[in-house]
């Protein structure tokens, strides 16, 4: 997946969440490596496995799961010659004994958890390792049975501690007169007496040190110097034995090298599979069957860091429909229900359960690809339509049968006709791949693109119009609106920019009729910004040249412009290369330059551009006859002068060339 489709939708606080319910540092591990699968068949049994655990947790079970303290270092280590020490072994022992109750306890639960038990049962008992571990080790020190030699030793060591003590009982009880203080003291590993400066020359031996006053000698004396000498001997044959037996204990751990990593392995997947259902248990998480044809269905949704906050989502895709358009408010949800999909569906190809009703179906797909925010960025100069057009171009270059694509705000940071268009061509060509797609807008014309075109989908987000508040249900099949004056003014819109707004609606909504250009009754006006338009391809100065040869009389006389004469502007049937129409959900005008086919598509220049629209969506502005006066005019001449005057006032413009807009007829 994307690294980009991830972090955008909140995959890697998935994979923290995870993380945070593991116990090991393998488990730990597993969670944070944690990544979408595509192979339908694997997530399945993932997802299988993963409900087994959760149930076994919501039945109030305690696995005995080893910690593995101390593992990580020994896994590290074991086989490259290292010499592990008491405290190793220790941990090592503690595991060896915790994999073996783990065994013993997950064999009682085979007819529970099936899958999960087959993991434990795949462990190894390593009874002779542990044996020889215990015989040896006991509370972090090498036991004396360890080996024959080092009882041997240790006896000696202890006669030798013995003859010494009497030694040292019956010099302090000779020089206790002149001691300083009756404790015996060690310096440099060897036992001295604490001797009166002024009397030290009465003490046979050797001053090893004095205090810090001077007032105080401390002597080895000669007494002890043998025995300390024997002492040291047996104390370096004794480490020299340990260092032995640690070494065989080593040999031995390394030659079950094997069985401890497939043990350490296990251990590490199954604290990562209960991690996943002890996080399914925060959120309520339940599986889903899965499939790869595109089928999504859920009930009851809410996206995983929201909870019990968010109003759950009812969401289906992929039957009738593969290409859905949400329209709303804002503030109403739209963004989130995108992203609740997106993340769900990351979550299920990892295995994951996820917080929906039972019996939710949902697909798998090779990619997401998103197209969430407006990913400006100063350091990188990019707009927010420069952006859009860099992750569009990006989702088109993946796009296909496995690909599900999540688009927020179609259309948006660039001239709406303009932006209209695009997003329309880019919605035709995702779904001629095959792609599902999700996409949210506030353009009608986009709606009633969706509402007209087979396999397309409108749907809305619930708004309650007496309290001004989103009531953040889904509902498909309807189209909405993105009451942006009631929103406006309940969040503090001064009064008077609401009427100017509506009064200069209605001014181009009256001035679009005069023109008749109106959408029909059925559709939702939309208010576009004016802007300059090159020339005489601006509707209102056509209309103007227009208005003004249809008010004249053959004298020069105004005359009032009759029923039969408006009927010029009215929708015409059939069209005439040559002839100047008006699209007015891409509130553009252009010239037909090529006749109506077989599908009631005519090709029209816009802008200096070929396209494609169906008749339906034409409206006559001014005929052929009209525009070019006398018979002897040749179109192709006609329609090159414009096109190359066109050119050249783009000419160092960024624009478009190319565009091919192929749209079907309205319902």
């Amino acid at each position: 997946m994307n690294e980009n489709t991830l972090n955008s939708l909140g995959y890697p606080q998935i994979q923290k969440n995870v993380a945070d319910c593991a116990l090991s540092y393998l488990g730990k591990r597993y969670a944070r490596e944690l990544k979408p699968m595509a192979d339908a068949h694997l997530i399945q049994i993932r997802l299988e496995e993963t409900a087994e655990a959760a149930a076994l947790i919501r039945f109030g079970a305690s696995i005995p799961l080893p910690s593995l303290d101390g593992m990580e270092t020994i896994m590290d280590l074991l086989g490259t010659g290292y010499l592990f020490s008491e405290r190793d072994f220790s941990h090592l022992a503690q595991f060896l004994r915790s994999c073996a109750q783990l065994m013993k306890y997950m064999e009682g639960k085979s007819g529970a958890a099936p899958t999960v038990s087959r993991y434990a049962a795949s462990m190894i008992l390593i009874e002779p390792l542990l044996s020889e571990i215990e015989r040896c080790i006991h509370s972090g020190r090498i036991q004396d049975q360890a080996s024959k030699e080092l009882i041997r030793i240790r006896k000696k060591i202890t006669v030798n501690a013995e003859r010494m003590k009497r030694k040292l009982d019956s010099l302090v009880s000779k020089h206790r007169s002149i001691m300083q203080e009756h404790v015996i003291s060690q310096r440099g590993g060897r036992t001295v007496l604490p001797i009166k400066k002024e009397f030290r020359k009465q003490v046979k031996g050797s001053v090893l040190d004095e205090s810090g006053s001077g007032q105080t000698v401390y002597i080895e004396p000669v007494e002890l110097v043998t025995l300390q000498m024997e002492l040291a001997a047996l104390q370096a044959e004794e480490s020299r034995e340990e260092m032995r037996i640690l070494g065989d204990l080593t040999s031995l751990a390394e030659s079950y090298n094997r069985e401890i990593a497939l043990n350490t392995e296990t251990v590490g997947v199954l604290d990562f599979l209960f991690a996943k259902a002890k996080y399914a248990a925060t959120m309520d998480g339940r599986t889903v069957r899965v499939n790869t044809q595109g089928h999504i269905s859920l009930q009851r949704a809410r996206h995983p860091f929201m909870g019990s906050s968010m109003v759950p989502l009812d969401f289906a895709i992929g039957k009738t429909y593969s290409s859905l358009i949400i329209t709303g408010p804002n503030t109403g949800g739209k963004t989130v229900a995108l992203k609740t999909l997106g993340l769900l569906t990351l979550m299920m190809q990892s295995g994951l359960l996820i917080p929906v009703e039972e019996g939710g179906e949902m697909a798998v797909y090779n990619e997401v690809a998103v197209d969430i925010g407006d990913g400006q960025s100063l350091e990188q100069a990019l707009s927010t339509f420069s952006a859009h057009i860099r992750n569009m171009i990006g989702i088109l270059e993946q796009a296909d049968t496995s690909t599900l694509v999540l688009i927020d705000e179609m259309a948006s940071g660039t001239d709406p006709g303009e932006g209209v268009g695009l997003s329309i061509a880019m919605l035709e060509e995702l779904h001629s791949r095959g792609a599902t797609v999700v996409a949210t807008t506030h353009f009608g014309e986009i709606k009633h693109f969706a509402a007209a075109t087979p396999g397309f989908e409108n749907a809305r987000m619930e708004f309650d119009t007496v309290s001004l508040q989103p009531l953040y249900r889904l509902r498909i099949g309807e189209a909405g609106e993105s009451y942006a004056y009631s929103i406006a003014l309940k969040l503090g819109m001064p009064q008077r920019i609401i009427e100017r707004s509506k009064s200069l609606s209605d001014q181009s909504i009256s001035r679009e009729r005069t023109l008749g250009f109106t959408s029909p009754p059925s559709e939702t006006p939309v208010l576009t910004p004016d802007r300059s338009v090159p020339e005489s391809d601006g509707p209102a100065e056509l209309s103007r040249r227009n208005q003004s040869k249809q008010s004249k009389d053959p004298v020069g006389h105004h005359k009032k412009t009759t029923t039969r004469e408006s009927d010029s502007l009215a929708p015409a049937k059939t069209f005439r290369k040559g002839d100047r129409v008006y699209a007015a959900y891409l509130n553009q005008s252009g010239i037909v330059c090529d006749v109506e086919d077989s599908r009631g598509n005519i090709g029209v220049m816009l802008r200096g551009r070929k396209v494609k629209i169906h008749k339906k969506r034409l409206t006559l502005h001014i005929s052929a006859d009209e525009l070019y006066p006398g018979e002897d005019y040749d179109l192709d001449i006609v329609l090159e002068t414009k096109e190359n005057r066109k050119k050249r006032k783009l000419m160092g413009r960024k624009h478009v060339e190319g565009l091919q807009i192929e749209l079907p007829p309205e319902e």
